[in-house]
């Protein structure tokens, strides 16, 4: 459990960087803004590889034993969450309404896993991811966050909105046929 919440602490640790003006203004001084973002990318990759290895690797202790049926409810869930995702980066009604739709995603996802899994490690780390959103997006209004970074400006174009429902609807049935098996070692769906 110690290396994943070492795991967590060194990646919200990275994510918190922009929200420190002072600190990322003096980064991206040094190293200039592709600079900063370039390294702000390959820690954050190196960081979710680390973290994802230290969940894997956190020993299963048992908190809470969740109904079968809220497994369906996480799957319910998610569906909005990969249409959330992708709307983040193409400027729709969608992204208009939500803001910031890919906090909105975080949040959706999160809550979705803190319902169906009832282990400790989950718990720790879906609720650390949950929480971060929501200082994120407190950040984000207060303004001690620029919101460029987050996601692609524009005006709203009504074709973007079908095309994060339909990119995130692929994106999501493929997450739930394959990817989150091959990714994470568990199926979504019951056998």
């Amino acid at each position: 459990m110690t290396l994943l919440i070492a795991a967590i602490v060194i990646f919200f640790g990275i994510h918190l960087v922009p929200t420190m003006g002072d600190l990322r203004g003096r980064l991206v001084g040094r190293l200039g803004e592709s600079g900063y973002r370039a390294m702000f990318a390959v820690l954050s990759a190196a960081s979710l590889i680390l973290l994802i290895y230290a969940f894997a690797k956190a020993p299963s202790v048992t908190i809470w034993s969740p109904p079968s049926w809220t497994r369906w409810i996480a799957i319910i869930l998610m569906w909005p969450a990969f249409i959330f995702l992708v709307a983040a980066y193409v400027p729709g009604k969608i992204k208009e309404r939500l803001k910031h739709p890919f906090l909105v995603a975080i949040k959706t996802w999160a809550l979705a896993h803190l319902i169906a899994n009832g282990d400790l490690a989950s718990m720790i780390l879906f609720a650390s991811f949950l929480a971060y959103a929501v200082y994120d997006r407190i950040s984000l209004k207060t303004g001690r966050r620029p919101t460029s970074l987050v996601a692609v400006e524009g005006a709203p174009k009504p074709r973007n909105d079908a095309i994060a429902v339909v990119a995130g609807t692929a994106l999501y049935l493929a997450t739930l046929f394959w990817l989150h098996q091959a990714v994470i070692g568990v199926a979504p769906l019951p056998h």
